[in-house]
């Protein structure tokens, strides 16, 4: 499950945060995760007639409800430039969480593109395209030391990380030279960096993303993004009843031709002020 922004995104947005977000932002490292051999399998028209998009209304900045009530957000936009792209009708209904699997799967649906985790239990129910985010493990630092970061020459440098989670183990596997300061909380963990208290931070990016969103004064992501999927989670990827391959297939395309055409970095910049990669 990698739905996790949470009140502390709600809150960012409400002050103001959907402002910045509407702001174009500076270079960056940008996502590509959609396989190129999807150019060739766009289905025919009448194999994929409408759309029918299902995502929830409770997890900003991908899909969320704005002050007047519109449902907006990364995800609703992927899904209209999708539509767009195949140059098919398109609907998107909002459903509770709990409720939006079990939809797509009464049929009330075509996909749903909410934050729905590739695993054991959902791919035996569901088809997913490919992932269109993924979600790396990345290292904060104080604004100073971005710079001197040297993820190779921890001996004696403080890691801040939340306790139990996988970026942990990651750190004790691949880094063990680190000394780590866990935290039940991954926000005070990054607190930890603001206030000098562990040198860096490493955990996920995305949900650090937003903390820095509050924080670029103090602080900004330092060295590579790790990618480790069997790890960190596949990513962001549209779920499909198993067998609409019709759907799917449109879906991967449509993937490909928005980042070739350069839509899917603009949503990512738009979205993502503080990127993650």
């Amino acid at each position: 499950m990698v739905r996790a922004a949470g009140a502390k995104v709600r809150r960012y947005l409400a002050s103001g945060g959907l402002a910045l977000l509407a702001m174009p932002a500076f270079a960056q490292t940008l996502p590509y995760h959609a396989d190129p051999s999807a150019r060739e399998i766009l289905p025919g028209s009448n194999a994929v007639p409408a759309i029918r998009f299902l995502t929830t209304a409770d997890f900003p900045p991908f899909n969320f409800r704005d002050s007047s009530g519109e449902l907006i957000g990364f995800n609703v936009d992927l899904a209209k430039r999708i539509c767009a792209e195949v140059n098919v009708a398109c609907t998107i209904q909002a459903w509770p969480w709990e409720q939006a699997a079990n939809a797509l799967g009464d049929n009330q649906g075509d996909a749903l593109i909410a934050g729905l985790a590739m695993s054991d239990e959902t791919g035996a129910t569901f088809d997913f395209s490919s992932t269109y985010l993924a979600l790396p493990g990345r290292f904060v630092t104080r604004a100073g030391d971005i710079g001197l970061f040297d993820a190779n020459s921890l001996g004696g440098k403080m890691v801040a990380v939340r306790a139990g989670s996988t970026h942990e183990s990651f750190l004790k596997r691949y880094l063990p030279e680190a000394s780590l300061l866990p935290f039940d909380i991954e926000a005070d963990a990054l607190v930890a960096v603001r206030d000098g208290k562990a040198d860096s931070f490493f955990g996920d990016a995305m949900r650090a993303s937003f903390w820095l969103n509050d924080n670029l004064d103090c602080c900004g992501f330092a060295g590579e993004a790790y990618f480790r999927p069997q790890l960190f989670g596949e990513g962001l990827a549209v779920a499909v009843p198993a067998g609409k391959d019709a759907v799917r297939h449109a879906i991967d395309w449509a993937l490909v031709r928005l980042k070739d055409n350069g839509a899917l970095d603009e949503l990512y910049l738009r979205w993502f002020p503080v990127g993650f990669y």
